[in-house]
């Protein structure tokens, strides 16, 4: 008995599990109803896309089925763009114009999406081309579509062309413009963008607000973000993640707690993506505590959520806490990153915990298959040099696959300074001026070695060299939020100066209590020091 379309229909609306879906199309087929392909696209829709769905069951439906068309190829396509199978959906449509079918205008919305997962430019390029011949370049989904394709792949004069011979511009089209500069770090022109448009929804807000984020430019992310609150519109997941990245970097606790009442109060899911920007936001506000809480609260954990926690840990002077949590991400599945093992590795060396950190760095290769960076080498210079064996980690450096950055190099001068390595530290100071990554702070920690070791001469030399090069220590910055408002102090970079007088004008006495012969001059001088 063969049903009504409108039946079928009907009974499609009521399968909530692909139990249902597999019985009602074992109805379908036995009826030979199956064969119509209007109801052959819904099955294929309903376990390609659906929440409950199976894409692998809805391609061997499709491959079987005894009549395609363009819809159904579309669908096919579109679940495997948004089950994160973006080469997949691109071969599907090869062979979809190999089989004589000819794409319309959704299946280039589909596609392009799969070019910007895959930042792939050249098959967007390929399939621009393919929009011009068969004339749906008109149609603002594919517009949309080109101008985000082109956006994301950095070809922002080509996205902005679009843009300008468009003359429909709506709220997406805008969208996708002002994330593209935002994603290149031209933040002013995507905020004279974001200005001009006539119509602002959640989306390009929160596109803003991460633009600003991104670019490190806080303080105006949460001025947006508060902005956005003011005119009525609801933030999303996205704007609520720049916001609390801001929060983070601002030290804006107050800030944070309210967007996280915000979120329990409209019973947002904690997921993954918004769970770990909560336990970044709480453990650089200094609330390691809340943090872990969060981190508890979370039904699902990824590899970002443990690293945001081991690293904010660590930076709490809990490494044991750190490293016990780093030990549990193997049992529940869940496999670290470089970014993991900086972080525990750091908790190792601010604890001592030489051996320790020994066999977690050596487990990078064994265990994950992960080569170490410089940063992890740097790492275990530190590790090794705050344990005071200056020796090995000045090994280690030399045995390392690639030239050290100064991260490295860095490290091994905190270990000259910490255990009075003065000739070593001279060593590693002309090997930075030679890899052009000297800095203020590497000759300000070798003077200050100097200083500390009454080598008044070298002391003097350090900061005539820094004033003939112009180096200029990085002036400190501090935040502060006072009810609400975040505040930022930074000192004016005089130091330099003053720190010259002082020492010019102690060896110039030092000379002069030598000159005159007084016998107790090394008691004097420490006096005075």
């Amino acid at each position: 008995m063969r049903l009504s379309q409108r039946a079928i229909l009907s009974f499609l609306e009521q399968c909530h599990t692909m139990t249902h879906i597999k019985q009602f199309q074992s109805l379908l087929t036995v009826s030979g109803t199956i064969s119509d392909p209007f109801i052959a696209s819904k099955v294929i829709t309903i376990c390609a896309i659906s929440d409950f769905g199976n894409l692998s069951h809805a391609f061997q439906l499709f491959r079987y089925l005894p009549c395609q068309n363009t819809v159904i190829w579309n669908t096919m396509i579109r679940g495997f763009v948004e089950r994160d199978e973006p080469t997949t959906a691109l071969s599907l449509y090869t062979r979809m114009l190999d089989n004589g079918y000819l794409p319309n205008n959704y299946t280039f919305s589909f596609l392009l999406r799969a070019c910007v997962k895959l930042s792939a430019l050249s098959t967007g390029i390929m399939l621009h081309a393919h929009v011009i011949k068969m004339c749906w370049e008109s149609y603002d989904f594919v517009k949309n579509g080109l101008i985000h394709m082109y956006a994301c792949c950095n070809v922002i004069d080509a996205a902005r062309k679009l843009f300008d011979l468009s003359t429909n511009r709506d709220v997406i089209t805008w969208t996708a413009l002002i994330n593209g500069y935002a994603k290149l770090g031209q933040v002013i022109v995507a905020r004279e963008l974001f200005d001009e448009m006539p119509e602002k929804n959640s989306v390009s807000w929160s596109a803003m607000i991460n633009g600003y984020a991104q670019s490190g430019l806080f303080r105006e992310a949460l001025e947006l973000f508060n902005d956005m609150l003011a005119s009525g519109c609801r933030p999303t997941q996205a704007g609520i993640v720049g916001a609390l990245t801001a929060c983070a970097f601002l030290g804006a606790l107050d800030q944070g707690r309210w967007i996280h009442a915000y979120v329990d109060r409209n019973k947002m899911v904690l997921d993954t993506i918004l769970g770990t920007a909560l336990i970044d936001m709480y453990a650089k506000c200094g609330c390691i505590e809340t943090a872990r809480s969060v981190f508890n609260e979370m039904p699902i954990r990824d590899v970002f959520a443990f690293t945001s926690l081991i690293s904010g840990l660590a930076n709490h002077d809990q490494s044991a806490s750190a490293i016990e949590l780093f030990e549990k991400m193997q049992p529940e599945g869940v496999a670290p990153n470089e970014v993991t093992y900086i972080c525990v590795l750091n908790a190792c060396s601010r604890m001592g915990l030489v051996d320790k950190g020994l066999k977690i760095f050596k487990s990078m290769r064994e265990a994950y298959g992960l080569e170490p960076g410089v940063q992890h080498y740097g790492c275990l210079v530190d590790l090794l040099g705050r344990a005071g064996m200056v020796e090995e980690a000045k090994n280690v450096m030399r045995k390392m696959p690639m030239e050290p950055d100064s991260y490295v190099l860095g490290a091994l001068l905190n270990a000259c300074r910490m255990h009075g390595e003065v000739e070593l530290a001279k060593e590693t100071l002309k090997f930075l001026i030679k890899q052009n990554l000297d800095h203020g702070g590497a000759y300000t920690l070798l003077s200050n070695m100097f200083a500390a070791a009454k080598q008044w001469e070298d002391v003097a030399k350090i900061r005539t060299g820094m004033q003939e090069k112009n180096v200029r220590k990085v002036p400190g910055c501090s935040l502060i939020e006072v009810n609400g408002v975040v505040c930022e102090f930074v000192s004016g970079d005089y130091t330099h100066v003053l720190m010259e007088e002082i020492t010019l004008a102690l060896l110039e006495m030092e000379k002069h209590l030598k000159s005159v012969c007084l016998d107790d001059d090394d008691v004097m001088i420490n006096k005075l020091n």
